[in-house]
């Protein structure tokens, strides 16, 4: 049985929660919802076990706060023998609109501290990931904020189904593999 390491990025503590930095957590969290699945705390992160098709999915979301996520995501590589290959991190993204998906199997950190902790951890920057698209409407100077802050009221009319395609995403990855994934999610 093949397993898989899906890894949800974001901050622990209340005054993240819902945030936008912290979709990758969202996600990993709809994944064990649906699948009727609790998250316990762990090393280095809260960790969930799912089963989809025949695959086991170790679902992570780090507890190391975000600049220092590559910690979570090597020890549980190794924790649960799971290779590069079969690993997803699933991360926030300025450069996309909201709600986009975009998964690939490489690129740059894109100034993300959490990706340049995994980068510099594993590395390589040749490793799975769903990018998930928080846009870009905010002022100059004001980044930290607009990425730390809570979505908008018209952001969370659309947000769950959003959240959905990316779960969909995922499962397929471990299914159907990256490139198919890849051609059947990414302009959804």
């Amino acid at each position: 049985m093949s397993k898989f390491l899906i890894i949800g990025l974001g901050n622990i503590g209340d005054e993240y929660a819902g945030t936008r930095h912290n979709i990758g957590f969202d996600v990993v969290e709809h994944l064990a919802k649906e699948a009727d699945v609790k998250f316990k705390s762990d090393r280095l992160a809260d960790v969930a076990e799912m089963k989809y098709k025949g695959k086991t999915l170790i679902l992570i979301k780090p507890t190391t706060y975000m600049n220092l996520s590559g910690k979570a995501v090597n020890y549980w590589m190794q924790n649960e023998n799971i290779s590069i290959d079969n690993i997803m991190v699933v991360v926030d993204d300025l450069a996309l609109p909201f709600g986009k998906i975009r998964i690939g199997p490489k690129g740059s950190d894109g100034g993300h501290n959490g990706l340049k902790n995994i980068q510099e951890t594993l590395n390589t920057n040749n490793y799975p990931r769903l990018r998930f698209g928080i846009s870009n409407e905010f002022s100059k100077g004001s980044q930290v904020n607009y990425v730390l802050g809570k979505w908008s009221d018209e952001e969370k009319i659309t947000l769950n189904a959003r959240i959905k395609i990316a779960t969909d995403s995922i499962k397929a990855f471990t299914f159907i593999g990256l490139q198919r994934c890849m051609n059947e999610f990414n302009n959804k």
